[in-house]
């Protein structure tokens, strides 16, 4: 006991000088950023507002509101948001419907709220602004603009802890405006609409709050009510501040603020926002990206303080503004972390500690099976050993080398420390020392990847999916590159690749119905070599088109032509453009022209492409990208989907032209919308019946936006919960990108528990870029602990070496006489191998740890289990109606018992448990989709 205690204070000693070490590191790092401590100055007003050209036509109503609330504040230039510039001076920053902002300013904004700063926002907030940005407002602010109401709606009191807010009749009333969908486990939902399911109206955090109207537009609400929100969030952040606080500006801030405000304000309001929407970043994958998009990253609480990277290289704006966030992240931060973050990172350290164990577990039986040994020694410093790859030591022994003083530790003796620090962590919040939090969650994390057992493979049979990206395809010029791609691909365990095959309206193949093969490619046909590369490994080589999006203008960059170029199908056939409200083919923001889906020829079209596709070629499948409209938000006057033969068809069953209906009319403007979504369901169903009728076998996919469906049908009018039900797909993948597990989680969690889905696979996309190496496999573990059949990985181009070491490692190809099976192809004897390994792994439970169960509990639960194994391996073997029927019983039977035997296991180490459970429930999904897809033998 002694020599324990011991050990304790010796690594509690080294966590603090872990904590100090990084600290100093940080402070090195911020400060070569020009971000410095807070300081003390001069009684000032303490309130800011910042004009745009945006909101310049509104300034007059914006002002008069201000002027009558009687609150010293005084007036900025969006131009002078921006590090190191003299603008952030005072204590609550107002950003009124200000919807563009750029990188610079929205990295500024996050160091002036680092530094004390409160900010206040209203209306669309950064919705024109280019994804990372939209993505970074959205952490700022504790939520984003989801989708405009149709009508008018109350807005009503809801319970918060700002108890006062509730108490004042004057917050609410009337108004036009939109859902705010709160993005953070800290977020409070401070007002609600009196609507269906009541969704937020106004959010707040402890440094922000966002107003869900356009606040100083009469067309929004009335004066009285903007103005007593804008007083009670001022007043709320004064009165949360020390007395000594409350009147100091912060450090850089401008010695000569305009307060000149009526004057400005009548300069300048007639300028109109020209120009100022900024160009919509595509990231590495080309898609356009809606201001709620997923893909970039959802930011777990606070754990933006927790993460350094080395600065950014690439000059998109997307990419600087995701490294540079990323550096921005002093884990010596004392940014005050209340109760909901407190719990959140508690939560997930222990999600953490539960990954590292179940993968641990995983290999640990699977080595009993095959009567590997694995020593105590060998456990102890297994992610130090030579089995290790390089790149994973250097990634997680880089800081911990200084964090723990060189002091190499069991899994067990790791995951207690961890265990400690999870325990500490409430007592440090309530000392308010944030920043030591901060420093040993970050140690803790860093801990805990060193536990993941990389050097032994402990992947079940899994859709392990890749996009092949059209630069990628382009740049390995021919057979011979092409096939080095996907030896890599193949000893990585990758079995199945969406290649891309069209891109901006070219096929990568020469094609007889397309007007014109990508021009990048000459002389070459990358679609039939891929195919035969493909199968000569055992992978599976799906289609991937872009399905309504029909040129791209970044793309026209490459090539050298006109910007404005629509691209090859849309410039031989203008009939079949689609435009918004202002008649323009590619929308404000954006980069693609789309077609109109309602075009009986454009859908001919593309019917006669895909049929090409798959009957000259021999794809295992097809998948849908760009099926959907482009983003819109009609409350902002930006919609979309006029083209002429949609606004002849709703002309003729409504009688009424859309290009002049607004949501202002709302029986009209919901047929508009179903219309535009039916053009969409109908097209996919098509699709599926006439590929199907061909083609039997063929796997057709999906490529979606993981947005909430109410908010989805309103922006972009994408119902793929619709096609999963009527089981015209068999894989959904929705693009659910994080750069931490925790917000992966976040984006996935839905659709897995969702009941809406049928018999279809679900299948979460992983975004590769920016993503660290051991950070990749954290999120890979994740999804083998959740009730999904595999994942996508975004994008081949990203596929770099430290990842394939990875993979070979885990789940590289085994040398066999036989393939291992794919979910989506055979799905029953999928479900038979990962029920065998749950059995290993229970069984290695029983034999090592002391479970608190009689003999014969366990003795009965064993024959069970039997009973189970034994009718998936013949409904395996042999697939047929009636042992398909006995194993779906089987398994019911199995599942409520398993329930009754753990549950006193439920309540000592409930993530495990969980974990058995979804993979029972893996195994329950692909018998609902075998008994869909596979053909039964007479």
């Amino acid at each position: 006991m002694k020599n324990r205690e011991d050990y304790h204070k010796k690594v509690n000693l080294q966590i603090k000088k872990a904590g100090f070490f990084i600290l100093s590191f940080n402070f090195l790092i911020l400060n070569s950023f020009n971000i410095l401590p807070v300081t003390a100055a001069t009684e000032e007003p303490v309130l800011s507002v910042v004009q745009s050209p945006e909101n310049a036509n509104q300034w007059i109503g914006i002002t008069d509101r201000l002027q009558a609330i009687g609150v010293k504040y005084c007036v900025i230039p969006l131009t002078d948001v921006k590090s190191g510039a003299d603008w952030g001076d005072r204590r609550i920053l107002f950003l009124p419907n200000v919807e563009t902002l750029t990188p610079t300013q929205a990295i500024a904004l996050e160091d002036w709220m680092s530094k004390g700063g409160r900010l206040i926002a209203s209306g669309p907030v950064g919705s024109l602004s280019a994804p990372g940005v939209r993505q970074l407002l959205r952490s700022l602010l504790g939520g984003y603009w989801g989708f405009s109401l149709s009508d008018i709606e109350q807005i009503k009191p809801t319970k918060t802890n700002i108890s006062e807010w509730a108490n004042q009749t004057e917050l609410f009333g009337k108004v036009r405006g939109g859902v705010v969908i709160p993005n953070d486990i800290g977020t409070q939902s401070a007002a609600v609409w009196n609507s269906k399911d009541n969704p937020a109206a106004v959010v707040t955090t402890e440094r922000s709050t966002l107003l869900g109207w356009r606040w100083g537009t009469n067309a929004a609400t009335a004066a009285e009510l903007d103005n007593a929100w804008l007083k009670a969030a001022v007043n709320h952040y004064l009165t949360a501040l020390p007395p000594s606080s409350r009147m100091k500006k912060i450090a850089g801030g401008s010695q000569n603020c305009s307060t000149t405000v009526a004057a400005v304000s009548r300069e300048q309001g007639g300028r109109g926002a020209e120009g100022q929407g900024s160009r919509e970043a595509e990231g590495q994958r080309g898609s356009s990206s809606p201001s709620s998009f997923p893909a970039k990253t959802a930011t777990a609480p606070i754990s933006r303080p927790l993460t350094i990277v080395k600065p950014p290289s690439s000059q998109e704006a997307i990419d600087q503004l995701e490294q540079a966030v990323r550096l921005n992240v002093a884990p010596n931060s004392n940014e005050p972390i209340d109760n909901n973050q407190a719990i959140a990172l508690q939560q997930e350290l222990e999600n953490l500690i539960g990954r590292v164990e179940s993968a641990n577990l995983a290999v640990s039986a699977d080595a009993a099976n095959q009567g590997v040994g694995i020593s105590e020694e060998k456990q102890s410093s297994r992610h130090l050993d030579t089995y290790t790859p390089q790149f994973v030591k250097e990634q997680t022994t880089q800081l911990a080398s200084t964090q723990l003083g060189g002091l190499v530790i069991s899994k067990d003796q790791a995951l207690a420390q961890v265990r400690v620090i999870a325990k500490n962590l409430p007592q440090l919040i309530a000392q308010k020392n944030y920043a030591l939090a901060r420093q040993q969650w970050l140690a803790a994390k860093t801990i805990l990847w060193q536990q993941f057992p990389v050097d032994r493979r402990l992947a079940q049979p899994e859709i392990r999916a890749v996009w092949l990206d059209r630069g990628t395809i382009v740049r390995s010029g021919n057979k011979a590159g092409l096939a080095q791609i996907f030896d890599r691909l193949a000893q990585a365990g990758i079995n199945t690749v969406f290649f891309e095959t069209v891109n901006a309206g070219y096929t990568i193949y020469p094609s007889q119905v397309a007007k014109e093969q990508n021009p990048l490619i000459r002389g070459w046909d990358p679609l039939a070599d891929a195919v035969k590369l493909a199968h000569e490994r055992d992978m599976e080589l799906h289609a991937w088109v872009w399905t309504f999006a029909a040129g791209n203008q970044r793309h026209n960059e490459i090539i050298n032509v006109n910007p404005d170029y629509p691209g090859p199908v849309l410039a031989a056939h203008p009939d079949w453009a689609n435009y918004d409200n202002l008649g323009k083919m590619i929308p404000v923001g954006q980069t693609k022209p789309f077609f109109d889906p309602a075009n009986p020829e454009v859908r001919q079209y593309l019917l006669k492409l895909y049929d090409e596709i798959v009957t000259r070629y021999e794809v295992d499948g097809l998948q849908l990208d760009y099926i959907r409209y482009p983003f819109q938000d009609p409350s902002a006057g930006r919609t979309y989907g006029y083209g002429k033969a949609a606004r002849a068809q709703f002309q003729q069953l409504t009688g009424v032209d859309p290009i002049n209906i607004s949501p202002s009319q709302p029986e009209l403007w919901q047929k508009w919308t179903t219309f535009r979504t039916a053009q969409i369901d109908s097209f996919v169903a098509q699709v599926s019946q006439q590929l199907r009728q061909k083609r039997p076998n063929l796997i057709l996919s999906v490529a979606v936006f993981p947005l909430p469906e109410l908010e989805r049908i309103q922006k972009i009018q994408q119902n793929w919960e619709n096609w999963a039900r009527r089981g015209d797909v068999d894989l959904i993948v929705p693009m659910t990108y994080a750069l931490e597990t925790s917000g992966f989680q976040r984006l996935a969690q839905p659709w897995i528990a969702s009941k809406q889905l049928g018999a279809t696979l679900l299948v979460p996309g992983i975004r590769l870029l920016s993503l660290p190496t051991v950070g990749a496999f954290d999120q890979l573990q994740l999804v083998r602990d959740l009730p999904v059949s595999g994942y996508a990985l975004f994008a081949a181009e990203n596929f770099n070496n430290e990842l394939q070491k990875l993979f070979i490692s885990t789940q590289g190809r085994v040398q066999s006489t036989t393939s291992e099976p794919i979910p989506h192809r055979q799905p029953f004897q999928t479900a038979a191998i990962r029920y065998t390994a749950l059995q290993r792994e229970w069984k290695f439970v029983f034999q090592n740890y002391q479970l608190q169960k009689p003999a014969q509990t366990i003795s009965d639960f064993n024959n069970q289990a039997e009973v189970l194994r034994s009718a998936l391996n013949e409904l395996a073997a042999s697939p047929s109606p009636s042992k398909l029927l006995v194993a779906r019983a089987s398994l019911t039977r199995f599942q409520s018992q398993f329930r009754v035997l753990m549950s006193q296991e439920l309540k000592s180490n409930s993530y495990q448990v969980k974990v058995w459970e979804n993979r029972l429930v893996t195994i329950e999904r692909l018998l609902r989709y075998g008994e869909r897809r596979v053909q039964f033998r007479p």
